[in-house]
């Protein structure tokens, strides 16, 4: 069975802590999760070349989750092979004061890929209504309003010749204890960390609510999401590169044929 087909969200469905260590690609080791993630991203490291050659799709990979469900982790692990030409990753971090005087859709539309580029969002126009929901920036009112616009915004950027993924890292409450504890003992890391971090983890049950909503008012044939399971990093580094490399095998990728005049010419 395609990823596509396993990690695709169902409306019924409900982001469970059981379902963040679940391994439907692999057997359970780590060594043949990285190996096999390895092999997919020789293959998307030759496409990805076409694509930015060819000039002719867009394609936009939406990372969100919870704080250390592995956004910054996936992107080194599965583009550090990959040519930077055509290849961009955006980092949505808190709105600026210019940003802010915007609408919230603004900062994000600069950022979505030309042709020819694969772009990927660590965090997304989604944290406008996931943490402004949450923490009570917006009420029930303006986030139903905001569904809506990005529902807008995605068909239009699909219309438009832009192939969207969107990838919810699905990560247990254990685990992410776990990871944050990592961050607070290791002086390398603790950088990485906010006061708000441990308050907003007391409202881990409103954020999972606050997921489950967002990924049932907007998911679409042509604006997909995908639940990944992240408590195992392996698995979910597999788990994109297989979602990655389905995508654009099925744009049908090649390389641009040259102008006939030119196969004429030499070198001197």
């Amino acid at each position: 069975m395609k990823a596509r087909s396993l990690f695709r969200f169902s409306p019924d469905a409900r982001l469970r802590d059981a379902d963040a260590a679940r391994k439907p690609l692999g057997n359970g080791a780590k060594s043949d999760d990285k190996e096999a993630a390895q092999r997919l991203l020789e293959r998307v490291a030759a496409l990805q070349p076409m694509l930015h050659a060819q000039g002719k799709h867009r394609v936009l990979l939406v990372l969100q989750g919870m704080d250390t469900s592995g956004k910054d982790g996936a992107i080194r692990s599965l583009f550090n092979a990959i040519n930077p030409v055509g290849l961009r990753a955006v980092s949505f971090k808190a709105p600026t004061e210019i940003e802010l005087a915007h609408d919230f859709l603004w900062r994000v539309h600069r950022q979505t890929p030309a042709k020819g580029e694969l772009v990927v969002f660590n965090r997304s126009h989604y944290e406008d209504v996931l943490i402004t929901r949450v923490l009570g920036m917006i009420d029930a009112r303006e986030c139903k309003r905001r569904y809506a616009h990005i529902r807008d915004f995605e068909r239009m950027l699909a219309e438009s010749g832009t192939t969207i993924i969107k990838v919810f890292l699905h990560i247990s409450k254990d685990e992410q204890r776990e990871r944050l504890q990592d961050r607070l003992d290791d002086p390398e890391k603790q950088w990485k960390l906010d006061p708000a971090d441990f308050e907003q983890r007391k409202k881990w049950p409103a954020f999972q609510r606050a997921y489950g909503e967002a990924l049932r008012e907007t998911d679409a044939d042509h604006a997909p999401w995908y639940v990944v399971p992240a408590d195992s990093k392996a698995h979910r580094n597999l788990a994109i590169a297989s979602l990655l490399l389905e995508t654009l095998e099925e744009l049908r990728l090649s390389w641009p044929k040259p102008d006939p005049e030119l196969l004429k010419l030499k070198f001197k």
